[in-house]
């Protein structure tokens, strides 16, 4: 039986990290303190300690957070064989509702500590397997092109990831995503699906 202490202390671990989410989106994640998480959780700074051995541990457990939240719709369609624009669909889902610390990580990634690149490269890494997968169906039935899969993962990557570097050009003030991103997924997919004269001339 899990005691009340014990339950106390799992739910301040999940407040620190929910206030740490929002600290390292708002300021950004070289700027922010252990110390400014501390205040706006309304906990002493030795409180973070007691839950995280170190700033690059807490940060960590952010990034895992932002997989969780990202990932999790992901992993229910490909289990249910989600196609690759249902994949897609559910990627930019789960990256609008934590746009603002994405593109944190996505302009200052080069910067992140190795251990937190790590973490970061796995959450891609699972991402990019569900797209493959659903991606693996749809060319042997001939919908999209024989493409490499890293290939798909990485343009569709880098499209999102330019959007948002440029975000204060593209949607200043607002979310790049929710304004770009049914644009960005008809334009994607119009360069990766064969067509039915593209499928013809294949066929002769």
């Amino acid at each position: 039986m899990i005691s009340k202490r014990q339950i106390q202390k799992d739910q301040t671990r999940k407040e620190l990290i929910e206030v740490a989410f929002k600290q390292f989106a708002a300021e950004g994640l070289s700027k922010t303190r252990t110390s400014d998480i501390a205040s706006a959780a309304g906990v002493s700074h030795g409180t973070v300690f007691a839950h995280f051995a170190t700033r690059d541990d807490l940060l960590i457990a952010v990034i895992d957070e932002f997989g969780k939240r990202v990932a999790g719709r992901i992993h229910e369609l490909a289990s249910g064989g989600g196609s690759v624009r249902e994949v897609l669909q559910a990627h930019l889902n789960g990256l609008i509702e934590v746009e603002p610390f994405y593109m944190r990580l996505v302009s200052e990634g080069t910067i992140l500590p190795s251990s937190a690149q790590s973490a970061l490269i796995t959450i891609q890494s699972a991402i990019s397997i569900h797209l493959n997968q659903a991606a693996d169906h749809e060319i042997a039935a001939g919908k999209i092109r024989n493409i490499p899969l890293h290939l798909l993962f990485n343009t569709w990557i880098g499209l999102i990831h330019y959007y948002l570097s440029n975000a204060n050009l593209f949607a200043p003030g607002e979310s790049v995503l929710k304004r770009y991103g049914t644009e960005l997924l008809e334009h994607y997919l119009g360069l990766i699906t064969i067509t039915a004269v593209q499928a013809y001339d294949e066929n002769g």
